[in-house]
């Protein structure tokens, strides 16, 4: 009897290679795409159910990152011979595949953005370092891999299982969890309908239109990083420099702690721009609920 010799490299791009399975050797069927283990929210069950109900679409490059979440004709990725049909190919890719599985369990729009977006996000109630293993995961949570910059996320189904949008050539798949190479860690996401927990005390909920780089003060001299678009916390408001236009501006600024921060700089304590907040207007710095965020 020959053995399976089976080699998977973690993310984007893995490869495969068989040594002599005999004839006779039975396929192992792909465990059924569904939850898996008991524990995890209502919304994290419906997020696995939403993605597992794309079993077989296309893996696309740059699917699923339409005005709308959910599938959509990707395009080449510039290196992948295997990407140069992902234009006629309508799914997902890997991050496409996890805000389409969360709109559909939130009603909200809440991943929006790529795979070290959806790391970063505001909308994480929990975080598992690499080391932490699949042992503490729960069915919904969302496992990254790469270092410095995250280049794929799978949802976790329990026993040991994913579910992904892989790679170009291949379709939305279940699969083992890769716990080795560039794993780096998992994230839980709030499980009452996408609206993350009250801040701690001191902090307020806004939400973001896009992605701002945070300053050292209320102006843009001295660059420190990027607040991530979507909900984020912020502590308070001081006057400052106006960003904008005639028609569109803002003097507020708000003191908050950066996504990312720039090479050699602090992201704890800096100012991003209201100009950047998602609903409100002219010279207006309200969180969520509409509440003035107070000054510093």
């Amino acid at each position: 009897m020959f053995v399976r010799l089976v080699i998977v490299s973690a993310g984007i791009g893995a490869s495969v290679a068989a040594i002599g399975p005999s004839a006779s050797a039975a396929p192992t069927a792909a465990p059924a795409c569904r939850v898996l283990a008991p524990g995890a929210s209502a919304v994290a069950q419906r997020a696995v159910a939403a993605a597992c109900g794309q079993i077989g679409v296309w893996y696309s490059w740059g699917g699923g990152h339409g005005s709308v979440p959910g599938p959509t004709f990707g395009h080449y990725d510039g290196h992948d011979p295997d990407s140069r049909q992902d234009g006629q190919r309508r799914g997902f890719d890997c991050s496409g595949l996890v805000r389409y599985a969360y709109y559909r369990a939130t009603g909200g729009d809440i991943l929006n953005g790529v795979a070290n977006d959806q790391f970063h996000t505001g909308h994480a109630v929990a975080r598992f370092a690499p080391g932490q293993g699949a042992g503490p995961l729960l069915p919904g949570d969302l496992m990254f891999w790469g270092r410095g910059n995250i280049h794929h996320v799978a949802i976790y189904l329990g026993a040991g299982q994913m579910v992904e949008a892989y790679e170009s050539g291949t379709h939305v798949r279940t699969a083992p969890v890769r716990l080795g190479g560039d794993y780096a860690g998992a994230v839980r996401i709030a499980g009452n309908g996408g609206t993350p927990p009250p801040p701690a005390a001191g902090r307020h909920w806004v939400e973001t239109f896009a992605a701002a780089t945070g300053y050292a003060g209320p102006n843009t001299a001295e660059p420190r990083g990027v607040l991530n678009k979507g909900r984020n916390y912020v502590y308070c408001k001081v006057r400052g420099a106006k960003v904008g236009n005639d028609r569109q501006f803002n003097h507020w600024w708000l003191r908050t702690d950066l996504d990312r921060a720039f090479p050699g700089k602090s992201g704890r304590g800096a100012y991003v721009s209201a100009y950047y907040l998602a609903r409100w207007g002219n010279d207006e710095a309200k969180d969520v609920n509409g509440t003035v965020i107070p000054d510093c």
